[in-house]
């Protein structure tokens, strides 16, 4: 015989008791469960990756099947002509970036300026030299023999000017005049970024328009003048190459005249070309760090470096996944 127990609900305690206001408090102050979030799978993705791989790993083997002596490319890769001739690159890029920073800033001051003379001025050289190929210019200033057989500067200095226009001053002339003339637009949209509110208060306080320029516009509209000159600087450093046809031996020329003695053509480019790649690589970088100096006053977050960028990436592959 079985017994048979009644099995009654149990009585909740009243909502005034103790035991019941400790549930409550218990209920409230619980932190939610957590959500465990699965990314989803984008297989598009890996799908294009490996196709890029692919490519870029037969287009390796095909240039280590060709017919190009690697050993020789490392040997000539720290010669001392191709780093003589690298070291002259740099001193003409920078001498010309230097030229056309100074004659950007007067042109694009010039061109704003209500005065309609030095307006035309400017517009008249901004308009030749942005209208000609620096290839061109390069071979103007290299034949001005050719109009000019004196320089005569009176009791100052006199010579022929076969004597005065050599190959480095034909390259200097050359690269910093067309520099000056997207320098001077560069400036001139910087300047121009700047409410005009700023110069009328700079007024209202007794500044003259060059104080106002120097100490007001300028340093103001360097946020949008700095990311293109870095630009244009470094689209410099590949133009310099061009001045090889003067006869100016910078790195493209060193590695011609080295290949063309060597019979490694093909081989002394490449060499040429991981220098040209090493130093925009380095200008890039500074240009960044540049870049985020100048933004501190217009952003609230900065953008990462390159580091923090690695190391955010790192961390996203080491995390568990879906947290």
């Amino acid at each position: 015989m079985t017994d048979k127990f009644d099995k009654a609900p149990a009585e909740e305690p009243p909502e005034d008791s103790p035991v019941a206001k400790s549930a409550a408090t218990t209920a409230a102050t619980a932190p939610p469960e957590q959500i465990k979030a699965i990314p989803v799978r984008h297989w598009g993705r890996w799908v294009s990756g490996v196709i890029v791989v692919a490519l870029l790993g037969a287009l390796a083997y095909a240039f280590a099947q060709g017919n190009v002596r690697w050993d020789t490319v490392g040997d000539f890769i720290f010669d001392d002509r191709i780093l003589g001739g690298m070291g002259r690159t740099l001193l003409i890029s920078v001498l010309s970036m230097a030229i056309g920073l100074v004659l950007g800033v007067v042109f694009a001051v010039m061109r704003l300026s209500k005065n309609p003379v030095t307006g035309a001025v400017a517009w008249l050289y901004i308009w030749f030299f942005r209208g000609t190929p620096v290839f061109v210019q390069l071979l103007l200033w290299f034949n001005l023999g050719l109009v000019f057989e004196y320089v005569n500067l009176g009791p100052v200095y006199k010579d022929e000017m076969v004597d005065v226009m050599t190959p480095f001053m034909v390259a200097l002339l050359g690269l910093g005049l067309n520099e000056g003339a997207y320098m001077a637009e560069i400036v001139r949209a910087g300047i121009q970024s700047v409410d005009e509110g700023q110069t009328e208060a700079a007024h209202a306080l007794g500044m003259n328009n060059s104080k106002t320029m120097r100490r007001v516009v300028l340093p103001q509209a360097m946020r949008v003048i700095v990311p293109p000159t870095g630009n244009e600087f470094i689209n410099l450093l590949k133009t310099s190459s061009l001045v090889a046809v003067v006869s100016y031996v910078d790195l493209t020329r060193a590695a011609q005249n080295i290949g063309s003695t060597s019979f490694a053509v093909m081989e002394l480019l490449l060499v040429a070309s991981v220098w040209y790649l090493v130093l925009t690589s380095i200008f890039s970088v500074g240009q960044f760090y540049l870049e985020r100096r100048y933004a501190r006053g217009s952003l609230r977050t900065l953008p990462p470096t390159p580091w923090q960028k690695v190391k955010a990436n790192m961390l996203s592959l080491t995390s568990p996944r879906g947290v």
